[in-house]
């Protein structure tokens, strides 16, 4: 039922939502994630975005050899959520995944590059990254040339959160010598 002035919501599961797009119901196909039951459509990749995706990805590559890194694709983290960070550095390789996305136990880092999404990305994807148990988030923040780092998730928030510039540097999970100056990456 229908009323004015009210929004109905349905609550989707994951299969659901393969389901739905496996039968065009996106019609063109937007750029659509699944958080927490409901279908989100994300913001088109504008050039500044896809410039910093790729800078991020170079970074990556030069300084992780035993990581496979995933870009733009899902991680499943629960039945209602399956997200689809701009970066997830993840542990094994891409053939460990060919019958699942990576969950949460597999996943070391998620970045997601804002330049219209900010709020979104640090109000509702920080807290769930950090339910299941995402040990570390970064959000780049490319209009204030930051990036806000999330780690030590517990009890659905993170308890250690910083907020770094340009003349800062990150060192990468799990990976001994990984340093990423993040001058290289915020432009």
């Amino acid at each position: 039922m229908l009323c004015f002035g009210m929004v109905q919501r349905h609550q989707v599961t994951v299969e659901e939502y393969y389901r739905l797009g496996e039968s065009g119901a996106w019609g063109h196909q937007p750029r659509v994630e699944l958080i927490e039951g409901e279908i989100v459509e994300m913001s088109p990749i504008g050039s500044k975005h896809a410039a910093v995706v790729d800078l991020l990805i170079k970074q990556f590559t030069s300084k992780t050899e035993s990581l496979y890194i995933r870009c733009q694709h899902p991680i499943r983290l629960s039945e209602s959520s399956e997200p689809e960070p701009d970066i997830a550095l993840v542990r094994g390789e891409a053939r460990d995944y060919v019958d699942a996305h990576p969950t949460a136990d597999d996943v070391l880092l998620l970045v997601e590059v804002a330049d219209t999404t900010l709020p979104y990305d640090l109000e509702t994807k920080s807290p769930l990254y950090a339910r299941h148990g995402i040990p570390e988030y970064w959000v780049v923040d490319t209009e204030a040339r930051q990036v806000h780092v999330f780690r030590r998730p517990q009890e659905g928030t993170y308890l250690v959160r910083e907020t770094l510039t340009a003349t800062d540097a990150l060192d990468l999970p799990e990976t001994p010598g990984g340093r990423m100056e993040l001058g290289e990456i915020l432009l």
